[in-house]
């Protein structure tokens, strides 16, 4: 255990979430999908929800504000703007993680091509059907050192 750090925050997902550069994407998916299959790399948190885990992701993990869109979540289906419960409360999630993104829907095979081609890929115990989402990860901005810094401590966030 560690102070401050959310305990769903495995070794290896803090590695992982370390090790991603600006740009790349992590997806957190349901027990339904087919991470073995998908996944360049897997990290399983079986006998864990999707919304708590989402949450304990975006309380370390900066989400990408260089580009329109950095949020995405699988679709009901083909219908596009349905919502099912879980989406509503993955949106709600990432709203009080980055309340100025949207989360965007992907349909069927443009969220699977999308996984395919993330970072990671951490697979839930989730029961509830298209609860996937994908993560694009940000920077983290160095402290503003005024007009006198001389050199810029890379240290210092």
């Amino acid at each position: 255990m560690l102070k401050g750090l959310d305990p769903l925050l495995s070794p290896e997902l803090l590695f992982t979430l370390r090790a991603m550069g600006h740009g790349d994407e992590i997806a957190i998916v349901d027990g339904n999908y087919p991470g073995v299959e998908h996944a360049r790399r897997l990290i399983r948190l079986d006998g864990h929800r999707l919304i708590p885990v989402l949450n304990a992701v975006l309380s370390v993990l900066p989400i990408d504000d260089f580009v329109p869109e950095a949020i995405f979540r699988s679709t009901v289906k083909a219908e596009r703007d349905k919502l099912d419960p879980v989406h509503e409360e993955m949106i709600d999630c990432c709203a009080r993680h980055e309340p100025h993104r949207q989360v965007v829907p992907l349909i069927g095979q443009d969220f699977y091509g999308r996984v395919k081609t993330a970072h990671a890929l951490i697979q839930t115990s989730e029961p509830r059907l298209y609860a996937n989402i994908i993560l694009r990860k940000g920077v983290i901005y160095p402290k503003e050192l005024g007009a006198q810094a001389a050199e810029v401590d890379p240290f210092v966030y």
